[in-house]
């Protein structure tokens, strides 16, 4: 009798440490899962580390939209392939009096990237800034550099207030400038004007 109480309590022995070395497994596990979590995290944000925190806030919750939107059963549209590898293209700047958008393609018109003044999170009035034009820019070729975008033609449409910046803030951003061209389409004296706004 006392040999199998003192082998109960060898084997309660045994199991205590082992269930001692197991957690100090787990808590080993933990500490080795919270540096890739975080890796993880600077990489979704890696492109974006210069943008103000509130744009980046905006960009995230518009991802995590779209991400639920798709989810509650509807077909996923077929996307395309993202295009790669493409150096040389062609830079759209379109400057209306309400929005600037900027489209880069590469050189036979296919979309690489694109951003809105909408997509940044600005609305109403501060849409056609010129602020608001130099962030567009930044996104829009922040995505083109991952495709491998490095020099670009420049086309630049409109008459908005953030047509210089965007042209300043795509060479700020690393992608060079070879020539800019203005493609603001000008009546020979076409249609008749409206009358002018009494106020």
């Amino acid at each position: 009798m006392p040999d199998k109480k003192e082998e109960n309590i060898e084997e309660k022995k045994d199991m205590k440490a082992d269930a001692s070395t197991s957690d100090v497994k787990v808590e080993k596990k933990t500490d080795k899962k919270e540096p890739k979590e975080e890796s993880v995290v600077e990489q979704k944000i890696d492109g974006l580390e210069e943008l103000p925190d509130d744009i980046k806030k905006k960009l995230e919750k518009k991802k995590a939209e779209k991400k639920s939107v798709t989810g509650k059963g509807k077909k996923a549209k077929k996307k395309k392939k993202p295009i790669t590898n493409v150096t040389v293209g062609r830079a759209y700047i379109k400057a209306t009096y309400n929005n600037t958008i900027v489209t880069l393609t590469d050189l036979k018109g296919n979309v690489i990237s694109w951003a809105s003044a909408g997509i940044a999170g600005f609305k109403g009035p501060k849409k056609s800034t010129p602020y608001a034009a130099s962030i567009i820019t930044r996104i829009a070729a922040e995505k083109a550099r991952e495709a491998g975008l490095k020099e670009v033609n420049v086309y630049v449409n409109g008459v908005g207030t953030g047509r210089e910046s965007a042209v300043r803030a795509l060479n700020a951003n690393g992608i060079d400038i070879t020539y800019i061209k203005d493609v603001t389409p000008t009546p020979h004296n076409g249609c008749r004007k409206r009358k002018p706004r009494r106020v």
